[in-house]
């Protein structure tokens, strides 16, 4: 897995190029978390044997409220950061059912 690349820490920044490399460090990360993530999405077209399963309410009901849970743990805004999660949660379901489709096509 990734690491976030080297970079002043937040609290240590002097300038907004240190701020700005920082955050692009981050969506590095980011995105090769996700490519990670989209990953187990890939797993779970493979592994379910129907397609009804792969909308699974009550798995993201749950998602969401560990991410409520690990926002207000970390101290973060809740309600934007369950927003997010719900867009992405909705954007692997979109993912899986292509690759569920595709793979069985």
């Amino acid at each position: 897995m990734s690491e976030i690349e080297p970079s002043v820490d937040p609290q240590n920044c002097r300038n907004m190029t240190e701020v700005r490399a920082g955050v692009d460090a981050v969506d590095r990360a980011l995105v090769a978390l996700l490519a990670r993530r989209f990953g187990y999405m890939d797993a779970a077209a493979r592994i379910k044997t129907d397609r009804a399963a792969v909308r699974d309410e009550a798995r993201k009901a749950e998602v969401l409220a560990n991410v409520q849970k690990a926002a207000q743990a970390a101290g973060l805004p809740e309600e934007p950061l369950v927003q997010l999660w719900d867009q992405l949660v909705e954007s692997s379901i979109a993912y899986e059912f292509a690759k569920w489709d595709a793979s069985r096509s």
